[in-house]
């Protein structure tokens, strides 16, 4: 079975930084590409970073020049790294991962972590 697993959330003051982490558990054997999104209350979720198998990334707007996504794929881990963190970032953060193992391919979501930035 797949997992995906979440850590390094927690309150932090605005212009702070934190480092999330993503790791792969289970029988895999390829991650595709990779994905942060963020929820914040009452809001829909939305694509925060993606960086594909080759290492091209991407970011939404709201975070370019702040966040940086990256990956260790030796680790099956993913990364995201924010910094100049602002009170509009706090959402519930979640990755996603599209995997292949012994069920094929399929995407995946982590559990969230929270993240909350004070002003």
């Amino acid at each position: 079975q797949v997992q995906l697993v979440e850590s390094g959330g927690g309150l932090v003051q605005a212009g702070g930084s934190l480092r999330l982490s993503c790791a792969a558990s289970g029988s895999i054997f390829n991650i595709n590409a990779i994905a942060w999104y963020r929820q914040a209350p009452g809001k829909q979720r939305e694509l925060v970073a993606t960086i594909t198998s080759g290492g091209s990334t991407n970011y939404s707007d709201s975070v370019k020049g702040r966040f940086t996504i990256s990956r260790d794929n030796a680790k099956n881990t993913m990364y995201l790294q924010m910094n100049s963190l602002k009170p509009e970032d706090t959402a519930v953060y979640y990755c996603n991962a599209r995997i292949q193992s012994w069920a094929g391919w399929n995407n995946y979501w982590g559990q969230g972590t929270q993240v909350t930035v004070a002003s």
